[in-house]
This record gives structure tokens, C-alpha cells and sequence, in this order.
């Protein structure tokens, strides 16, 4: 066995043996207190989280979800109903119907065959052609029925041989002839069953669905000058033939 006495120590204190003490790693407290605090956050997530849901059953969400919404988005009501809603002249029985039918696709020999199957159906036929210019190769629906005021009801009539169709008012026409436009989308008339189904909802047709109206004064002016715009917009159209 060897015996050291550390200098400065006067051999005083003695390291006796044959293996030296092993010095211990100091603790890592910053460690132990990340771990803490890394503790306290987790629990301090779940807890919000708990709390949250808390409120959300209670219905306490309800009123901060429409809260976090853009505030300036005006609410809306439907628009009222017109006092007296416009009643519709009664539909004629296809004798009492005049067509001018006329082809306004490129398709050749659909004015003659269509007209003769509506001649057959009892539809009045006075002539049957090519379509104006206006509308020559620009009806992209089945079929465009065009008759003046007198001739409103009559142009239903002769839309319910067409699924598809639309009717279109001149105001600038007199008579009551109704022009039918044959369309790029026309395949063939509607089977008499499917007609007269048709004539039943044209006759009775559904009322309009509500429109919202902005509740605020800047947005019921609004309204109002979209809907005089759309509506003058509609009748400059509708004098052009």
C-alpha cells in the first residue's frame, strides 16, 4: 500500500489504499426545473381546454362564435309579398294558339317536321322558316317563344310542348302570334303525358321564393336600385327583335 499526503497539508490528512475516490457529476437542476415548468404548461392546456368545453355545452359558445363574425354584415328579412299578386291570363287550348315556327339552328328540316307535329297536336300553324337574323344561331336553349302582352298566355301554352323552353314578352307586339325559336338544345317535343303535366304547372305556376332584404337603410337602397337596374336591364332587351 502507498501513502500520499497531499502538499500543503503538512501530512497532516493521509490518502492511504490503492484506488483513488471518485468525484460525483454535480445535479443538473436546470433540467429538473425545465421539466417542471414544461409540467405546469401541459396541465395548464388542459385545464383551458377543459374549460372551454365547459362553456360550449353550458351554450355559452354561442354568443362569442357570432361575436368573432365581421360586425358590419348587415341581417336580412324576406322581402314582402305584393299585396295584389299578379294573376295570369288563362291559358288557350292549343286550337286557339297561332305559331310562326321557325329554325334558328343549323340544323335543316327541323321548322317543317316540328311544325307538322304541332299542327297534329292542334296548334294553329301559319308559318313555318328560318329564323331572323336577330335570332338566327342564337337560341342555345330547346326553344324561345316570343308573343306580345296579348299573346302571354298563349306562348305558355305552346312552352309546354317544349321542355326546356322559355318565353320571352315584346312589349312593342300586338298581335297574338307567338313565334317558336327552335334552339340548339331542341331534341325533340315533349310526349303528350309530360305536355300536359307541364300545362298544369304553367297554369298554376309557383309563387317566387323570398328574397332577403338588407335590413339596413344603405342596403334596402341597394335593393331597391339592383332590382329597378335588373328590371330595366330586362325591359331594353326585351324591346329589341
Amino acid at each position: 500500500m502507498s501513502m500520499l499526503t497531499p502538499s500543503g497539508m503538512g501530512g497532516k490528512y493521509r490518502v492511504t489504499g490503492n484506488a483513488y475516490p471518485r468525484m460525483r457529476r454535480p445535479r443538473r437542476r436546470g433540467r429538473i426545473v425545465a421539466v417542471l415548468i414544461a409540467a405546469v404548461v401541459v396541465l395548464g392546456l388542459f385545464g383551458w381546454g377543459a374549460l372551454q368545453l365547459f362553456h360550449v355545452f353550458r351554450g355559452d359558445g354561442t354568443s362569442t362564435a357570432a361575436n368573432a363574425g365581421p360586425q358590419n354584415q348587415p341581417s336580412c328579412k324576406p322581402a314582402p309579398t305584393p299585396s295584389r299578386p299578379v294573376k295570369l291570363a288563362p291559358m288557350p287550348q292549343p286550337p286557339g294558339v297561332t305559331l310562326n315556327v321557325l329554325n334558328a339552328t343549323s340544323r335543316g328540316g327541323l321548322a317543317k317536321t316540328t311544325a307538322d307535329q304541332l299542327a297534329s297536336r292542334g296548334f294553329k300553324v301559319a308559318k313555318f322558316g328560318n329564323a331572323t337574323a336577330p335570332y338566327d344561331q342564337k337560341v342555345t336553349q330547346s326553344a324561345l317563344l316570343v308573343a306580345g302582352p296579348a299573346g302571354e298566355a298563349a306562348a305558355r301554352e305552346a312552352g309546354t310542348q317544349v321542355a326546356g323552353s322559355t318565353v320571352k314578352i315584346d312589349p312593342a307586339r300586338k298581335d297574338k302570334a307567338v313565334d317558336l325559336f327552335i334552339g340548339d338544345g331542341f331534341a325533340a317535343l315533349a310526349s303528350p303525358a309530360d305536355a300536359a303535366k307541364a300545362r298544369v304547372v304553367a297554369a298554376n305556376p309557383p309563387p317566387p321564393k323570398p328574397v332577403c332584404v338588407p335590413v339596413t337603410a344603405a342596403g334596402g337602397d341597394q335593393g331597391k336600385n339592383g332590382k329597378g337596374g335588373t328590371a330595366g336591364g330586362s325591359g331594353k332587351a326585351a324591346t329589341k327583335h
